[in-house]
Formats: C-alpha cells, sequence, structure tokens
C-alpha cells in the first residue's frame, strides 16, 4: 500500500513541544515565533523533516501556520480545514484563527506590546509575505527578525533530509528536450534584460530538465535548486552522489552540478540582473543577493506558464492515464454497488480496494495524494485522511465522498465522485443536483481569450447561490504532467487572475458539505482548448474546456425536476463516452454495471 492508515499526530503532544518552543523563544530573546507549513521549495507537500507545523500542532493539514507568543499560539487556517483542525490540536493550548479572514500582522499587534520581536525562518517565508508583514508591525512598533529555526532547535529526533533517486523523464512522455526548454526561456531572460533566473520550485526543476524524484510522497520531484542562465546554460545545486552517469549523460554538458551546500556562497558571484519569483523564492535569497550588491528583477518563475501549458505528447498522455484510471475507478463503483444498501465495509475498506485496482494496471507509480474517503459527517471535511482512529464504518443512508487520483508516468489523475449508500434523501438529492450544474456549467463553457479563474469561477456555485448555499475551496485548481497534482498559475478560484491558455488541465470540482452530516463534491479533469467555430460568432478567440475523466456520476443523486433539458443531454452524452471508452476495458460485471449506471436519463 502507497497510503498508510496511522495518525502521524496526536493533539497530547503539542503542549509540551509547545512549551518547549516558548523556553526556547525566551533563551532567544524574542517574543513570538512564526511556523509555517513550508520547506524552503515553498511546495504543497514537505518531506518528514520539514513537518514542522504538524510536529508542534498536530495539524497535518496541506496549507496553514502558526503563530506563537509566550500567551498565545494560533494556528491559521482556511475554511478547507476548519472542521479537521478541531480534532488535531489541543485546543486548550492552540486557539484556531480563521484565514485568511484574520491578517497575521493584525493578530500579532493584538497580542503583542511595540517594542516586540517576531522572529522567523528565512528559509521558509517568501519576500512578499515578509515585506507585507514587516510593514503592517512596524505600524505598531514591532520588529521581524530573520533567525535560525527554532522549532529545529527542540525537534531531537528530528528525521534527516530526502536524498531519493533521481530519474530520467523521457522524451515519449515529456515531449519535447531540455534543451529546446531551456533555449526558450533563455530567450525570455535575453528579451527582459535578465541575466540569469534563480528556481526555487521543485515541480519547475523536475520540468525544465526533464527529470523526476523521489524526494516526497505522491509528488515525483527532487528537492533542489537552479539557476539558468540566459545563454541556456543551468547550475544545478546537487550532492553529486545523486547524478549516475546516465543522469549525467542526460541532463549534458550545459548542466553544472554544484554541491547544494555552496547555494549561497553561489548566488553571491552571480553578474548581472537575476530574476527571482519573490512570491515563491525564500526570501532568504533575496538577501544574499541584495548584500553582494546584484541587481533583483521580480519576476514569475520563467517556467511556470510554459509547464502550465502542456504540449500535445503530455496531453494525449494524459487523456491515456485517465483512461487506464477510469477502468479502476469504475471497477470500485461497480464494487461497492454489488454490496447493496447496507455494505460491511469500512472507509479503509474503500480505500485499499481502490489502490489495488489502480495497480492492476501495472503502470501506478504512486497515488496522487493521500485517497479522501469520507462517509457520513466525514465527507463533510474537505481533505479529509482516513487513520484507523477515525475509520468509520458505511452505512445505508450515508453519503460517500471518494477523492482519489494516480501518479501514472504519462499523466497525474484526480477523481471526485459522491455515491449514495442505500436510499438518499430528497435534501440529499437537492444537494447534489446543485453541486452537478455546476460541474455541467463549466464543462460547457465557452468565453473569449483572456479571462481567468475569477471571471468563470462564479458559474459553478450559482446554482448554489441560489438556494443561499456555497463552498469554502476553490472549484478548481491546475494539475501537472507527471507532476504536482496542484499546479500553478491557473486556477479557477475568484482569487485567481491568470488568464487561461490552450493546453492548461485542471480540475473542475465544486462541491457542498454540511458538517455533522455529509459531503458532496464532483470532479472532473478539464483541458483548455480552443473553442470549436460557430456561424455567424465574432472573428475573436473564444476558449472551451474538453473534459477528460470519465467515471458515472450517481443516477440515485440526480434530481431530475432540477435540470434543465441541456443539463439531461449532456449527461446522457458523458455517459455515452464511458460507455465508448471505459466499459470496454472492465471487467463483464463492470460493464453490466456500466450499462445501468449510464443509461440514458
Amino acid at each position: 500500500m502507497f497510503q498508510s492508515f496511522k495518525a502521524s499526530t496526536t493533539p497530547t503532544d503539542g503542549p509540551p513541544r509547545l512549551s518547549a518552543l516558548r523556553a526556547e523563544m525566551e533563551r532567544q530573546g524574542v517574543d513570538a515565533f512564526l511556523v509555517p507549513r513550508s520547506d524552503k521549495h515553498q511546495g504543497e507537500w514537505v518531506p518528514a523533516r520539514d513537518e514542522r507545523l504538524a510536529w508542534l500542532t498536530g495539524f497535518t493539514g496541506s496549507a496553514g501556520f502558526a503563530a506563537v507568543t509566550q500567551n498565545q499560539a494560533g494556528v491559521f487556517i482556511d475554511g478547507r480545514y476548519r472542521i479537521q483542525v478541531k480534532d488535531q490540536i489541543d485546543t486548550g493550548v492552540f486557539t484556531p484563527v480563521h484565514w485568511p479572514e484574520t491578517d497575521l500582522g493584525d493578530w500579532l499587534s493584538e497580542h503583542l506590546k511595540a517594542g516586540a520581536k517576531v522572529a522567523y525562518d528565512p528559509w521558509l517565508h517568501v519576500s512578499d509575505q515578509v515585506a507585507k508583514l514587516e510593514a503592517r508591525l512596524a505600524q505598531d512598533g514591532i520588529s521581524l527578525i530573520p533567525s535560525d529555526n527554532l522549532v529545529d532547535a527542540i525537534w531531537a529526533d528530528q528525521p534527516a533530509p530526502p536524498f531519493g533517486k533521481i530519474d530520467i523523464h523521457p522524451l515519449e512522455f515529456a515531449g519535447e528536450t531540455s534543451e529546446i526548454k531551456r533555449q526558450k526561456l533563455a530567450q525570455t531572460l535575453q528579451n527582459n534584460g535578465q541575466r540569469s533566473a534563480v528556481l526555487t520550485a521543485p515541480d519547475s526543476i523536475a520540468w525544465l530538465l526533464n527529470i523526476r524524484g523521489s524526494d516526497i510522497a505522491r509528488t515525483p520531484v527532487a528537492l533542489l535548486f537552479a539557476v539558468l542562465h540566459d545563454d541556456a546554460s543551468l547550475h544545478l545545486l546537487a550532492d553529486e552522489k545523486r547524478i549516475d552517469s546516465a543522469l549525467a549523460a542526460h541532463l549534458g554538458a550545459d548542466v553544472t552540478i554544484l554541491p547544494e551546500e555552496g547555494f549561497a556562497a553561489f548566488l553571491g558571484t552571480l553578474n548581472g540582473v537575476v530574476r527571482v519569483d519573490k512570491s515563491s523564492a525564500p526570501q532568504q535569497i533575496s538577501a544574499i543577493l541584495a548584500s553582494a550588491g546584484i541587481e533583483i528583477a521580480v519576476a514569475a518563475d520563467p517556467c511556470a506558464l510554459p509547464k502550465a501549458c502542456k504540449n500535445p505528447v503530455e496531453i494525449e498522455g494524459t487523456r491515456q492515464a485517465h483512461l487506464r484510471d477510469a477502468v479502476a475507478v469504475a471497477e470500485l463503483l461497480a464494487w461497492l454497488d454489488n454490496q447493496g444498501p447496507a455494505p460491511d465495509l469500512t472507509e479503509i475498506d474503500v480505500v485499499t480496494k481502490l489502490e489495488a485496482l489502480r495497480r492492476q494496471s501495472n503502470h501506478l507509480v504512486d497515488i496522487s495524494f493521500e485517497t479522501i474517503c469520507g462517509t457520513g459527517p466525514n465527507g463533510a471535511i474537505n481533505h479529509y485522511r482516513v487513520t484507523e482512529e477515525s475509520n468509520r464504518r458505511i452505512q445505508s443512508g450515508d453519503l460517500l465522498l471518494v477523492d482519489s487520483g494516480g501518479q501514472y508516468r504519462d499523466g497525474t489523475t484526480d477523481i471526485t465522485r459522491t455515491i449514495a449508500i442505500g436510499a438518499p434523501t430528497d435534501e440529499h438529492r437537492a444537494c447534489f443536483t446543485r453541486v452537478l450544474k455546476g460541474v455541467i456549467a463549466i464543462s460547457q463553457l465557452r468565453w473569449p481569450k483572456g479571462l481567468a479563474g475569477r471571471d468563470l469561477d462564479p458559474f459553478a456555485r450559482a446554482a448554489l447561490w441560489a438556494a443561499g448555499q456555497d463552498f469554502d475551496h476553490g472549484t478548481g485548481h491546475g494539475v501537472g504532467s507527471f507532476l504536482g497534482v496542484h499546479e500553478g498559475p491557473q486556477r479557477l478560484s475568484r482569487l485567481s487572475t491568470v488568464p487561461f491558455q490552450p493546453g492548461m488541465i485542471l480540475s473542475n470540482e465544486p462541491g457542498y458539505y454540511r458538517e455533522g452530516d455529509f459531503g458532496i463534491r464532483i470532479e472532473n479533469l478539464v483541458v483548455v482548448q480552443n473553442a470549436a467555430e460557430l456561424p455567424g460568432a465574432d472573428a475573436r478567440e473564444m476558449l472551451a474546456f474538453e473534459t477528460i475523466t470519465f467515471a458515472p456520476i450517481d443516477r440515485n443523486l440526480i434530481d431530475l425536476n432540477l435540470l434543465s433539458d441541456g443539463e439531461r443531454d449532456w449527461i446522457d452524452r458523458y455517459h455515452g463516452e464511458i460507455l465508448d471508452k471505459v466499459a470496454p476495458q472492465c471487467s463483464p460485471a463492470t460493464q453490466e454495471f456500466l450499462a445501468r449506471a449510464c443509461a440514458a436519463l
């Protein structure tokens, strides 16, 4: 099993560790310390060594941070984690803080006096965050100071840094050589008068060099830094023991390997204007460059947008990965259906079965994230991870939410289906159908080129809004090509201003959650493409989505009275594609199930 069901934290560990941190703060002469959920690379997933937030507080969500003073310890979490955090931390010593509604600077100013010192590890915070917080605290006479990491100072058994194998990502999956990618980006640097660009995002480096790694679970990257130059050469900061002869030959003569521990010194030797993405690069990088008198050009990671716009080889590979993945999901749904209205199953049983079915293809490299399988009230926890302690038996009348994905050499998948166990209530069906209307609305959209996620996001919520309902996560995130299941800069979100471009892959996943009762989410992945021409249309570029996820939507949860004729037609066409593309690859029993599950409405 890739997935473990052991709870990695317990609330009882928090109080003594918090006391130890406060003692260390006193020794260092600081009044507060910031503990982010990040490593030097600012990725969503971090290695065990960098799980400082979870180690200190017990909170294991993929986003959030803690701010610790001598009298207060706030755990800042967004809408996805407000149920989860209450189960994972000791609320007697830690206080959940709703973020971003509560600004960190305002919170610190409320709990500290003028003259207080707030310490932070400059390798774990980006420059934009630091500048904003520093300016806010200065208004109240509070100083923000860089320091060594105080959690590391008290974490006696902190794991060692990861040292996973680095693999070549073959051209048959990458679709373009590293040399061509580097030449294109070097031209971008030249056009902007920049000599070099500091690359800190592991998925950017993996994409640019056509390599993959195993330093963190679920995301096939190596945790490396690199510097790209305007002549298409590159310096890669990596332990030479990780670079075997085949990998060295693949990287080529224009890629120079430097020891990781020499990164700071190497930065100080750069000449000319250096490009830094201050929204993702550690603040310490800007500090090193500034102290060396090197001019910084603040600009986006030059790999981010080209990586997001998949080439035809990557798109076709992702299509094939999704068809392969669809067979496993169809087999799971058929298996669940065969259990009857009162299955003798737990959440762990479902997770274990699904992973086993994905493995049957012999193409699965890893799951793309910890499977979210929540029945009844657990389904209302957006990023619920089942453990042996939380494992709930599936009961008749439950809604079962299963959000899962796989990492395959040719693509990354992510799919959510909500299944009625036994007979659903009218309220279940009404809420589910409103969510489904959002999925269909996004799937059918045509829009003028230049629009961004914030422009499209309302279409996914309109039916819910009309009923006075909503959900507290984005409608969709970008997805990588055998890389991160969450990838920027593209998002389907009211916060996203990045215009959509052909080749971008995103999730389409509206939901609805009722704490203590049920959760609903339906998720397909979509690819941005040029829209088909229409007679009489304006002479303007239009874009549309191609849906590449194929698994039946539970007909038992659909209230036909809430659907338009066009929405019913979309569902019938979608289910027809499943019968054409997926059913022939399934077992006879699953083919029979699909014939029923995909029957015309």
